[in-house]
């Protein structure tokens, strides 16, 4: 039923108004919870209440302290490829430095971090709240302001599920040129797990390879949608080696991401 009544404000061309909507009613609703989380935690910065939630939807605990065991089980993700010493790594599509900003204390001194983002007011935020971390703005589309070859680690949560197919490919090179020979890739895709929030038609092109967008919206915002079958991303990432793939599951009805890890080839 969500899924229909979703689709219906996107044929309308209201989602994202519907969706702001949503907002200011959490944002009521969370005002208290903002205002403890404050008080029992003086020291730390939290962005502006949209920020958040375009990027993690309003819960401030786990926007700070969820995210700080996710940037942990990142770096043990990337241990088992690389090793983490005298290394950069980028967030790609960083958002309000929800992971980014905890890495600079979890990682060895001789490590560089930066993050990136198409949006104006995290990054602002970001540059003016968060220390050890080198912001820079993007666009939807590439480049970015980086040099071919500056990265040993880019990884992008959640990222290539707000993006249209040609933009795909055109990001997956771009992230391409910027990492080393034998970079590490990490990425997060909505995949087989998320076949329970398909229609019938959208579950026919899945089964067919084809990567299903739900658009009519801000390409890069919440609100915009793809999800992807395996042998959609096995072919975008072709000439490359898949170090591993981890299929999302189904956790108290909600679908989780596949994880994608690839070594650059050069």
């Amino acid at each position: 039923m969500r899924t229909k009544i979703s689709n219906l404000l996107r044929q309308l061309g209201i989602l994202l108004f519907t969706d702001k909507i949503r907002f200011f009613i959490f944002h009521l609703k969370k005002l208290k919870e903002r205002r403890r989380f404050i008080s029992k935690n003086p020291g730390i910065p939290i962005p502006p209440a949209y920020l958040i939630y375009e990027a993690f939807d309003l819960n401030y605990d786990s926007y700070y302290f969820a995210s700080r065991n996710t940037a942990a089980w990142l770096l043990d993700h990337f241990k088992r490829h690389y090793q983490l010493i005298n290394i950069n790594i980028l967030d790609w599509g960083c958002g309000p430095a929800r992971i980014v900003r905890h890495l600079p204390d979890l990682l060895d001194k001789s490590c560089s971090v930066y993050g990136t983002d198409y949006n104006a007011k995290s990054i602002a935020w970001n540059k003016k709240a968060i220390k050890g971390v080198n912001f820079n703005l993007n666009d939807t589309e590439p480049p970015l302001p980086y040099v071919d070859n500056s990265f040993d680690i880019i990884y992008g949560i959640s990222i290539f599920t707000h993006l249209p197919e040609g933009l795909h490919y055109k990001w997956f090179s771009e992230l391409v040129r910027i990492t080393k020979k034998n970079g590490i890739l990490f990425l997060t895709m909505q995949g087989n797990a998320f076949r329970i929030k398909l229609t019938i038609s959208e579950l026919d092109q899945f089964n067919r390879g084809e990567l299903i967008t739900r658009g009519n919206t801000k390409i890069g915002h919440r609100t915009y949608t793809a999800i992807h079958p395996p042998d959609f991303v096995t072919e975008l990432i072709k000439g490359h080696q898949l170090l591993e793939h981890i299929e999302g599951d189904i956790r108290n009805n909600k679908p989780q991401q596949d994880i994608w890890i690839i070594k650059v080839i050069k």
